[in-house]
């Protein structure tokens, strides 16, 4: 029997800011990232936050992330990710997470899909206890070296329409019945996927779409708002800047991890 689900963005949506800002500071601990790197991500970070990411942004961040990838040890990007997590969970919205938590007590599994680097994706559903995550999945070569390319397309705006396709075929989840949340008009895709559009504290593109179509409009951004701009401006005094939005780590052969919950 087919159940509903529930698909979150995450930048923005299930968190305030990005959370490749995260990403951006570990990577420059690291070593990984030059400080006039990281002052240029800052900024573009910064111009992200408070007004949102074009098609062009977005395709220019990624071919930055697949040049910094590239050779990398995977274990290097690996180690990064408790410091990637120690800044991501204090800037999860409490609204969210009750959202999360009404689905799965009215027995719908719930989902983040996001731009963001499928490990750190699945690795954040995992903590926050829900059912999964799909994200973006990185090549790495024999060596377990990262060779700059995708390995299976970047999870964004359209390019999330299959993948949520795919999984619900092979969980037997009803689009049609489900829900989708997301703060950007760029995800008007996968809103439009599910019978149950949500807009997270919308950009002006979708608030407009969602007051034309009678959506469910959440808004609770203002203060979260404020806070991540403070600390993206806090970061750059003290480090020279703060990350790109894209996180990565290589991905485990079973791009959906899926888990079931007691009861």
């Amino acid at each position: 029997m087919a159940v509903a689900g529930a698909f979150f963005d995450l930048d923005k949506t299930l968190m305030a800011g990005s959370s490749g800002m995260h990403f951006g500071r570990a990577a420059y601990r690291s070593g990984m990232v030059s400080r006039r790197q990281i002052t240029h991500w800052g900024l573009t970070h910064l111009r992200y936050r408070l007004r949102g990411a074009t098609d062009a942004d977005t395709n220019t961040l990624m071919q930055q992330a697949e040049e910094l990838l590239r050779g990398v040890p995977d274990r290097a990007v690996r180690r990064m990710v408790p410091e990637m997590l120690a800044g991501i969970l204090p800037r999860i919205y409490p609204q969210m997470i009750e959202e999360v938590r009404a689905h799965q007590d009215a027995g719908r599994p719930c989902f983040i899909v996001s731009a963001a680097g499928d490990g750190i994706v699945q690795l954040l559903a995992m903590v926050l206890d829900m059912n999964g995550g799909i994200g973006t999945r990185y090549a790495v070569d024999e060596a377990g070296s990262y060779t700059g390319a995708l390995d299976g397309g970047l999870i964004y705006g359209v390019g999330k329409v299959a993948p949520i396709e795919r999984f619900a075929a092979e969980h037997d989840v009803d689009l049609d019945e489900s829900w989708a949340y997301s703060d950007s008009y760029s995800d008007l895709p996968m809103l439009e996927l599910v019978g149950n559009p949500v807009a997270v504290n919308p950009d002006a593109q979708l608030a407009q779409v969602a007051k034309q179509r009678g959506w469910r409009v959440m808004r609770f951004e203002k203060l979260g708002r404020r806070l991540a701009v403070a600390g993206t401006v806090a970061a750059a005094a003290a480090i020279g800047g703060s990350g790109t939005w894209l996180a990565a780590r290589r991905a485990p052969r079973r791009q959906y991890a899926v888990r079931r919950r007691r009861g």
